[in-house]
């Protein structure tokens, strides 16, 4: 059965595209994802991140016209604005749209660029979590790089779920993947590394907020090092988280 996004309900619908692609491999999750009315207009949400390469080759492999949300929060490395235009040319990505904070919100929230000190969550929630919920406005799914092996509400995830409080679809074709898959299949298909991996950055976010890791730590270590959070916000819903802490990059 075929469901019109526009009215069955989004527990309806993944409930019956899990059922239906339960035993795909990740890149054929992703073909019908692409093109199963039941999923309707999708994006993929991308930080070209140390992992993100990965996803987004197998994106490019289906369809290279799907739409890659960047964000740019204006705070990032760098090496990382660079890498986004070195993959996407690479992987020859034709629809990356890169999004930007409201200049009005940095403004008034931010306007000597030291929030991130103060209130860190605020920070994130102006500069990624609001430009991010208005981006995938007009969307009905989303395409994330989350897997179950990172443990923590994601044990349980399955291909497609329902995001709470959007009423769209999180597709998640790496629900299966272990720890070493990423890496060996950027190896397998000799895919570009970020280039901040190689200096101890194995989870990379906004250069204020993010530092290096020592051998043995938690990958994540270097992210808000010294502060009480572990999380973005981007998957908050109108600020409040509702998933378990990331433990690896989410995309």
């Amino acid at each position: 059965m075929r469901h019109d996004p526009d009215i069955t309900p989004v527990a309806d619908r993944v409930a019956d595209l899990n059922r239906r692609y339960a035993h795909h491999a990740a890149i054929d999750v992703l073909r019908h994802a692409l093109k199963d009315p039941a999923v309707g207009r999708t994006a993929m949400v991308s930080s070209f991140g140390a992992e993100s390469v990965a996803l987004l080759h197998l994106v490019a492999q289906v369809n290279p016209d799907t739409p890659v949300l960047f964000l740019d929060t204006e705070m990032l490395f760098r090496e990382t604005l660079d890498y986004q235009r070195d993959v996407a040319e690479k992987l020859g990505l034709t629809n990356v749209r890169v999004i930007h904070p409201d200049p009005d919100d940095a403004a008034r929230l931010d306007p000597d660029g030291m929030l991130h000190r103060t209130d860190p969550d605020a920070c994130c929630n102006f500069r990624k979590t609001v430009p991010l919920a208005r981006a995938l406005d007009g969307f009905d799914a989303w395409i994330t790089g989350r897997k179950r092996f990172q443990g923590g509400a994601r044990t349980d995830l399955d291909f497609f779920e329902e995001e709470e409080g959007s009423g769209r679809i999180k597709v998640n074709p790496l629900v299966h993947w272990e720890r070493d898959d990423v890496g060996d299949y950027m190896v397998n298909n000799r895919l570009p590394r970020h280039p901040l991996v190689s200096r101890g950055y194995p989870s990379i976010g906004c250069e204020p907020c993010t530092s290096r890791v020592a051998p043995g730590e938690d990958p994540r270590a270097g992210r808000w090092r010294g502060q009480d959070k572990d999380e973005c916000g981007i998957h908050f819903v109108d600020g409040r988280m509702v998933r378990g802490p990331l433990k690896e990059s989410a995309a």
